[in-house]
C-alpha cells in the first residue's frame, strides 16, 4: 500500500459512502482483511487499506472512483483493493453462507468474510502480524474445527502453502 494512513472504522465506511455516491451502478464489494476484522469482527486494528473484490463492475471500470475518493478524502491512492484475491482459492465452496453485511449503499453493498474465512486466510499469509489477528479470531469464536478441515482438504489437493497454514494454525491453538 503507498499510504500510510491509517483507516479507522469511521473513516472506512465515509469512503465507502463517497464511492457509493460516484460508481454509475450497482455493485457488491465482498471484503477480506483489516476492513473485514474492523467493520464486522469488531477487532482494534491498524489498516491502511479495504481489501475488496468487486462483484458487478470490472475492476479497470471501479478504479477511476476509487482514486477520486482517494483525491477527495486525502487516502492512498489503492485504499480499495483487491490483494486478498490471492488466497481467495483457500476459501470453502459456501463462504458465501457466512457473508456479513458491513455497508448498504444506494448502488454498493459490502459484505464481509466470516470468522472461519478470515482465519483461514490468516493462516495462510501467515506473516508475523497475522499472529496476534488470528489469535483474536479464535477468541471471537471461529470454528477451528471448519478451519482445519478446511486446510487439510486443501492439502490433499496439492495447494500450495496448505501445510505451512496447518502448522501456523496448530501453533495458535497452542498459544490460545
Amino acid at each position: 500500500m503507498a499510504g500510510t494512513t491509517n483507516l479507522n472504522r469511521q473513516m472506512m465506511l465515509n469512503s465507502l459512502e463517497r464511492l457509493d455516491q460516484l460508481v454509475p451502478s450497482e455493485l457488491t464489494l465482498i471484503v477480506g482483511g483489516g476492513c473485514a476484522m474492523i467493520l464486522a469482527h469488531g477487532l482494534a486494528l491498524a489498516t491502511t487499506d479495504i481489501d475488496a473484490v468487486p462483484r458487478g463492475m470490472d475492476l479497470t471500470e471501479f478504479d477511476p472512483y476509487i482514486k477520486q475518493v482517494a483525491r477527495e478524502l486525502s487516502i492512498a491512492p489503492d485504499w480499495l483493493n483487491p490483494y486478498y484475491a490471492t488466497f481467495a482459492h483457500t476459501l470453502p465452496s459456501d463462504y458465501g453462507s457466512r457473508l456479513i453485511e458491513v455497508f448498504k449503499g444506494q448502488k454498493i453493498q459490502a459484505l464481509a468474510l466470516g470468522l472461519e474465512e478470515m482465519l483461514i486466510m490468516k493462516c495462510f499469509a501467515h506473516r508475523q502480524k497475522d499472529v496476534s489477528h488470528a489469535k483474536a479470531l479464535l477468541k471471537k469464536g471461529a470454528n477451528v474445527a471448519a478451519v482445519e478441515k478446511q486446510i487439510m482438504s486443501l492439502e490433499k489437493k496439492g495447494i500450495p502453502g496448505a501445510r505451512e497454514a496447518l502448522d501456523f494454525l496448530d501453533d495458535i491453538r497452542d498459544q490460545v
